[in-house]
């Protein structure tokens, strides 16, 4: 998807209130508290999932018969510029970004070469400074037979995988190729891509109950060369691929759902954050409001369907009926109420992108309204737009920081809400029309209910939602 990255509607501080609305009922209000830390450039905080450039498969339901029992464990995501989770892998630590726009587990392994990376080490996490792990003594190649391999190739079938493997002709004719490894792939998302290979190994979840989660022959890309992407991914799209679709082979429960709460973004290493919760399964929710405020207050989730994809479905698409700004309703266009056959439209829930990115129309009439009702009390700041990239102010709609000064010397507080153009329909077409960034996300839990295909939103505390299942 060709994306425009003009515009943060930027003004010095007034607030209004704005909620999304879904095909069925989706909200967002804009009411939290601005940011503190100091503006960056929007290269280092954007992590566009909305461009793949390799197809992706729905993921099937095959079990272990002796599958686990949880019924939903807990892992922190670290804070930082963008949302990271950890494991280990031979007892060499693993940091990889969260993403539900991608479907592939993925980490760089020595010796490891990334290109255009220099500016992007230094803003992402402290898990930047980790050095890339070895494949330790267990990992096995994953075979050119496998259905692994097939979906890492976009549906290729294993003949032609073998045949690049060079597996002699008798033995593709009698499938007798499961010694000859998968070959390397190419992925690729909006702003990076990489080459790797697919092996299996045992990894370790750090959990906060039970203490850790052991999962044995674990399907990963293991990345030697990279482009403007330094850290690996886990990415919890549809697929079989995906970390819940290979959870689910471990236990159903786990794997048919999961859930985050994004604690508020810090783009400044050096503040402590609390970690955001990741839930992997279900769980009852007056069990643990029981927990979380002492008494049974069953949270108010909305949901909204699922929409199909033909052309990916990796992505977890949802119709937009509009957005609302204090009392003025802005309906959504056509393209963003359904995916069409060719996969066009939609709105795109990612965990992996920063910033919401809206159809250039729409962005329009959002800009418009904003600006004549905060535009009547604050100085609508174009400079700081075009130097940024970036639109408008608080908690996860709006960014405060300082300007250069006005040519005089003077500092000014200038707030940017956190929306962007994403281009017009013609350059949308075969790709989402939109995309919910994690920015907008923060301060909600997010459940991806696989099972039922849909996705749901819930106003919470999430710091103090980490701190009661640490405690528990």
């Amino acid at each position: 998807m060709a994306t425009s990255y003009s515009l943060l509607l930027c003004f010095s501080l007034c607030f209004s209130l704005i909620f999304f609305s879904s095909s069925q009922t989706l909200f967002l209000p804009l009411t939290h508290s601005l940011s503190k830390t100091q503006f960056t450039s929007t290269h280092h905080l954007i992590k566009s999932a909305s461009t793949r450039s390799v197809t992706r498969f729905r993921r099937h339901h095959h079990h272990q018969k002796n599958s686990h029992k949880h019924r939903q464990v807990y892992l922190p995501l670290s804070p930082g510029s963008d949302y990271t989770l950890s494991f280990t892998l031979d007892s060499q630590p693993i940091f990889l970004y969260l993403d539900t726009g991608s479907d592939l587990v993925w980490f760089p392994c020595q010796p490891f070469e990334c290109i255009l990376c220099e500016g992007k080490v230094e803003n992402t996490s402290l898990a930047s400074s980790t050095p890339p792990p070895k494949l330790s003594k267990t990992a096995a190649p994953v075979s050119c037979k496998s259905s692994a391999c097939s979906a890492a190739h976009s549906n290729l079938p294993s003949s032609d995988l073998c045949a690049i493997s060079h597996c002699p002709l008798e033995s593709i004719e009698t499938s007798d190729c499961q010694k000859h490894s998968c070959p390397q792939f190419y992925y690729a998302y909006g702003d990076g891509s990489l080459i790797a290979r697919l092996y299996h190994d045992s990894i370790r979840l750090p959990l906060s109950n039970p203490k850790t989660l052991i999962f044995n022959n674990f399907t990963f890309g293991c990345a030697h060369t990279a482009l403007a992407e330094p850290i690996g991914v886990a990415g919890f799209g549809w697929g079989v691929l995906s970390l819940p679709a290979q959870l689910a082979t471990l236990s159903p429960q786990l794997g048919n759902q999961f859930s985050y709460c994004l604690v508020s973004h810090s783009f400044d290493s050096d503040r402590l954050r609390r970690p955001s919760p990741l839930i992997l399964g279900r769980y009852d929710h007056d069990e643990k409001e029981r927990r979380v405020n002492g008494t049974v207050h069953k949270p108010r989730f909305v949901y909204t369907s699922m929409l199909d994809n033909p052309e990916h479905p990796y992505f977890y698409c949802v119709g937009l009926k509009g957005i609302s700004i204090g009392r003025k309703r802005i309906p959504a266009p056509g393209l963003l109420r359904k995916v069409d056959r060719e996969g066009s439209g939609g709105l795109v829930v990612d965990s992996g992108t920063t910033f919401t990115m809206l159809p250039a129309s729409m962005y329009g009439a959002v800009v418009a309204e904003f600006e004549s009702r905060v535009g009547r009390f604050n100085e609508r700041a174009r400079v700081i737009e075009e130097d940024t990239g970036v639109v408008l102010p608080r908690r996860n709609y709006f960014y405060e920081f300082l300007d250069g000064g006005d040519g005089k010397g003077k500092k000014r507080k200038v707030g940017c809400l956190m929306l962007m153009n994403g281009g017009d329909e013609a350059e949308l077409s075969g790709g989402p029309g939109a995309t919910l960034g994690n920015y907008q996300q923060q301060g909600f839990e997010v459940v991806y209910d696989l099972e039922n295909r849909r996705v749901g939103f819930a106003r919470r505390e999430c710091a103090s939602l980490w701190e009661t299942f640490s405690q528990n």
